[in-house]
């Protein structure tokens, strides 16, 4: 039993940021402040948008607020790659994700312009 289980999990992280309440958030600020959950973090909020993009319907404002939360709490380091996913495709799903990442405003905050 040498096998390290993957801790939090896509499924995890993308069930926590569907809900979204305080103690979700509290959880999640957790994971945010571990660099070594970063990868697993950031597949999970991934996983999140992809199953918002294939869902029959689209709430947009759920994931707007989600990508806003997340841009506000997330740490510098991992502004850029939240922006990679909320640019990695043109569905609308992506869209309402990148206009919350944006409206934080984090990756102004992480790198002012000189």
């Amino acid at each position: 039993m040498n096998a390290k289980a993957n801790f939090p999990d896509s499924e995890t992280v993308a069930a926590k940021l569907s809900n979204l309440d305080d103690q979700d958030k509290a959880w999640l600020l957790l994971v945010l402040e571990n660099l070594a959950q970063d990868d697993a973090l950031l597949d999970g909020i991934s996983h999140f948008v992809n199953a918002a993009a294939e869902g029959r319907f689209l709430n947009s404002l759920k994931l707007s607020r989600a990508g806003e939360w997340l841009g506000t709490n997330a740490p510098a380091r991992l502004q850029i790659r939240l922006m990679e996913i909320a640019r990695s495709s043109q569905h609308p799903a992506y869209a309402a994700f990148r206009e919350g990442v944006a409206k934080s405003g984090g990756l102004d905050k992480a790198w002012p312009k000189a």
